[in-house]
C-alpha cells in the first residue's frame, strides 16, 4: 500500500499531470483538499472510489483515513492544490506515515505562481532587469516568518517577488516594500490563476492598495512585485542570438 502525494496544480483540471492523473485513475481511495482542488478533477478517479474532502479535517482525521488504506492494502491518492514543494502541509503527512512505516510517492503539480504568470502573459526574469524569483509570503495565523525572511531584506535585493497568502494583508505589503522599490514599481495580483473567475489586477505599490479596495480579492492570490512585470523592452537574452556559441547551435563564436 502507497500513499501517493499529487500536486494537483493551481486550479484547471486539465493542468493535472499525465503522471497525476493516471495514478488518481488506479486508486481505490481519494482524498482531495475540497477548499482548492476543483471536483472536476475527480472524474480522473476510479468508478466507486471512496473520495474524501478533507477540507473539514484535523490532521489526525487525515492520519486515520491514511492507516484505514493501509489495513486495507489499497493505494492512497492525496490531491493537494498547486505543487507539493510550496505551501502544501505535505511534511507533517510525511512524518507520520514514516512513523508508521507506510510509504509513499511525490507527483509534482504545476505551481500557483507559474499559472499566476501565464495569465500575466509574461515572463518573470528578464535579461539585466531580473534573474531572480522569492517566493514568500507574510505572517499569520498558521505560522510565523523566520527571523531572516522579510519583504524589507528580500525587497533589498530588487528580485521579482511572488507573495502568497498575502492578498489579505496587501496594505502591509505595499507599506514593507515601497521602501525598497519605489512607488511606481509595477504590481501585479493574480486571484485564482487557471479558473474560470480568474482575477488579473494591474497597478504600482502606490496604486494597488486603492484598487483593490473597492473590489477586494479575500484569498486564493499571488502578488507579484517587481520591474519586470512592466517591461516589454529591453535587452534580448543571447540564448537565441545567432552569434552566440553554444553546443546545440554553434555560431560565430562571439559571445555577448
Amino acid at each position: 500500500m502507497t500513499v501517493h502525494f499529487i500536486g494537483a496544480g493551481p486550479g484547471a483540471a486539465d493542468l493535472l499531470t499525465l503522471r497525476g492523473r493516471d495514478i488518481l485513475a488506479r486508486c481505490p481511495v481519494c482524498l482531495f483538499a475540497g477548499s482548492l482542488v476543483p471536483r472536476a478533477m475527480l472524474d480522473f478517479c476510479p468508478v466507486g472510489a471512496r473520495i474524501v474532502d478533507t477540507a473539514p479535517m484535523s490532521l489526525d482525521e487525515i492520519e486515520a483515513e491514511f492507516v484505514a488504506a493501509d489495513a486495507a492494502g489499497v493505494d492512497v491518492a492525496r490531491l493537494h492544490s498547486g505543487d507539493l514543494a510550496l505551501y502544501s502541509a505535505v511534511a507533517e503527512q510525511i512524518r507520520r506515515l514514516e512513523a508508521r512505516g507506510i510509504a509513499y510517492t511525490l507527483t509534482p503539480g504545476v505551481p500557483a505562481f507559474a499559472a499566476a504568470a501565464a495569465a500575466l502573459g509574461q515572463e518573470l526574469t528578464l535579461p539585466e532587469v531580473a534573474q531572480s524569483l522569492v517566493i514568500t509570503r507574510v505572517a499569520g495565523r498558521a505560522s510565523a516568518m523566520p527571523a531572516g525572511e522579510t519583504l524589507e531584506g528580500f525587497g533589498a535585493t530588487g528580485a521579482m517577488l511572488a507573495v502568497h497568502l498575502a492578498v489579505h494583508a496587501i496594505g502591509e505589503v505595499v507599506a514593507r516594500l515601497t521602501p525598497a522599490y519605489g512607488a511606481e514599481c509595477p504590481v501585479a495580483v493574480v486571484a485564482r490563476a487557471s479558473w474560470a473567475d480568474e482575477r488579473v489586477v494591474r497597478g504600482t505599490l502606490g496604486t494597488i492598495g486603492g484598487m483593490l479596495a473597492g473590489d477586494p480579492v479575500e484569498r486564493t492570490a499571488v502578488i507579484f512585485v517587481g520591474w519586470s512585470l512592466g517591461a516589454r523592452q529591453g535587452r534580448e537574452s543571447a540564448l537565441y542570438d545567432a552569434g552566440y556559441d553554444r553546443r546545440f547551435r554553434p555560431g560565430s563564436g562571439a559571445r555577448s
